[in-house]
């Protein structure tokens, strides 16, 4: 960081980072915001959605919120300035998240004056502007053409709209005052049929994009129930839209999809999940722990070191975690495994033993379960293999397919319980409520014991909620549930289960776009009908 002129030297590491956080996607953060967030000891907010951007600082950092004081009132720029200030007290390193770029924000650049005048080195770190993002979100121009004058207001501070004669307006922070501002734009010169956009929640899953016109927005912005502050658009070039949305035209944008799985899993397949623009909700529903009595796998991991096996399993990243936990406790690495054959079911289980440094010897070619693994696998050869006897980590409630299969072939093999699957606590009565009331559109399960536990602790999922499934017989556990099965990945991998699912979402909004219906998600497409029945 640099000491701006005139201020007092300071010998510490710490400071102030004005970082700007963009319109609200995490993934439009800089490079450099990331960088600076990596270091941080105090990270200060004014807005909900910066909480997400909490992913890229260390986990154990202090949040300072800056946005309303006890009472719930509006902090000032000095206030805000005055506790920046005291956030950087002792040479802690402050990264103060600001929307959009820090000297287009309405406080940003008072808060680094405060900064400037007590001392403290900052640095800022531009941020991708939230008026021009949000229009390009929305899939508007902003020129095109020989419309190439745009203006920026922001409707916080004092505007003159009567001197605006650019072809294309965008308004920031509009919020109740909408109606007053498109009057406004009427009584400067422009038609009442000039078209108007209008977007909330700009760049997350949650945005809105309300198209009208001047004369009839503040109505038309009231029956769609969005809520502001809205980014408004005012110009011919929204007419491009139709065919310029790319965001909202997601193949899953907006769905609210349930995510079953362990607390330590869920994360890779909400990752893909967004990328498909839909809202995953993680819901813990098996927790991993070790097994009762350690003696079994602790006596294997030994068998293994002292070379009592030919070959080793791992049909599961959460097996090979296990083992390598009990090889780290005896002061030992990857290197234990050497000598060893290595079969690996599933891509992730091979990635996460080549992470480790090992390159598996065995991986399914064809269906990657216990039986591809079975089909692939050379029978016991007393003359080839010095050794019959496979050590196989697995979970207490894994089936005994691949044992029996190995004794099948003249294998010897220790089914060892490597850790054990227990049911999680039930998800807040709300989430309850959601699952069994059809307000979740997709709920993707990723094996037999997610279907199980979910119906266990929180019920079955509503009929009108897509059901995903990462293979056959994770399928065959829902069908056996009484759900119907809409969806079912080519592998059994987080990440075609995802994409699956965004197939399924595309075919299904493209069927509603060619019949001439209005594009909706599963949820409402329920509720609609509800409405209609009582109607009747």
């Amino acid at each position: 960081m640099t000491t701006p002129r005139g201020a007092k030297q300071r010998t510490d590491e710490g400071g102030v980072a004005f970082v700007g956080a963009g319109p609200g996607d995490p993934g439009l953060l800089t490079l450099r915001a990331v960088e600076v967030l990596g270091g941080a000891d105090v990270v200060v907010i004014d807005e909900p959605a910066h909480r997400a951007m909490l992913a890229y600082a260390p986990s154990i950092i202090e949040v300072v919120d800056v946005s309303i004081d006890d009472e719930g009132v509006t902090l000032t720029p000095a206030v805000r300035g005055r506790r920046l200030v005291q956030a950087a007290k002792g040479g802690r390193r402050v990264v103060r998240l600001l929307g959009g770029d820090p000297f287009t924000h309405a406080t940003g650049a008072d808060e680094a004056l405060a900064c400037a005048k007590a001392g403290v080195p900052f640095e800022v770190v531009a941020g991708v502007a939230t008026a021009t993002s949000v229009a390009a979100y929305a899939g508007i121009p902003l020129v095109t053409g020989r419309r190439r004058s745009v203006e920026i207001f922001d409707v916080g501070g004092k505007i003159d709209l009567k001197s605006c004669t650019a072809d294309t307006v965008l308004l920031t922070g509009v919020t109740e005052q909408l109606g007053h501002l498109a009057e406004a734009l009427v009584d400067a010169g422009r038609v009442p049929s000039t078209p108007v956009a209008v977007v909330t929640s700009g760049s997350t899953v949650e945005q809105q994009t309300v198209v009208s016109t001047l004369a009839s927005v503040a109505a038309d912005a009231r029956a769609a129930k969005v809520e502001g502050p809205f980014v408004v658009i005012v110009g011919d070039t929204i007419e491009h839209r139709d065919t310029l949305s790319w965001f909202e035209t997601k193949a899953l944008f907006g769905w609210r999809v349930l995510v079953p799985r362990t607390k330590e899993q869920a994360g890779q397949l909400s990752v893909a999940l967004r990328r498909s623009g839909a809202v995953p909700e993680e819901v813990p529903t098996i927790s991993v722990e070790p097994p009762r009595n350690p003696q079994q796998i602790d006596k294997a991991v030994r068998g293994m070191v002292e070379g009592r096996y030919e070959w080793i399993a791992f049909t599961s990243v959460n097996a090979l975690r296990a083992v390598k936990e009990k090889l780290t406790a005896y002061g030992l690495d990857a290197r234990a495994l050497s000598g060893l054959k290595v079969a690996a079911v599933g891509e992730k289980t091979a990635d996460a033993l080549r992470s480790w440094g090992i390159e598996p010897d065995l991986v399914p070619s064809g269906e990657q379960s216990a039986v591809g693994l079975l089909n692939d696998w050379p029978p016991y050869d007393e003359v080839l293999d010095p050794i019959n006897r496979v050590f196989l980590p697995r979970a207490d409630i894994a089936t005994e397919t691949l044992a029996a299969g190995l004794t099948d072939m003249g294998w010897e093999v220790d089914d060892v319980t490597a850790y054990r699957t227990v049911r999680a606590a039930p998800p807040p009565a709300e989430t309850r409520d959601a699952i069994k009331t059809g307000k979740f559109d997709a709920v993707a399960f990723t094996s037999s014991s997610t279907v199980r536990n979910l119906v266990g602790i929180a019920g079955k999922p509503h009929a009108s909620t897509v059901v995903a499934c990462i293979g056959p017989q994770t399928a065959k556990t829902a069908e056996e549930h009484g759900l119907r099965v809409d969806v079912l990945a080519p592998e059994p991998s987080v990440e075609a289960l995802a994409e699956a699912l965004a197939q399924f979402g595309l075919s299904r909004r493209l069927a509603m776009v060619e019949a001439g219906e209005p594009v909706l998600k599963p949820s409402q497409r329920r509720r609609a009908s509800a409405r209609r029945k009582n109607a009747q």
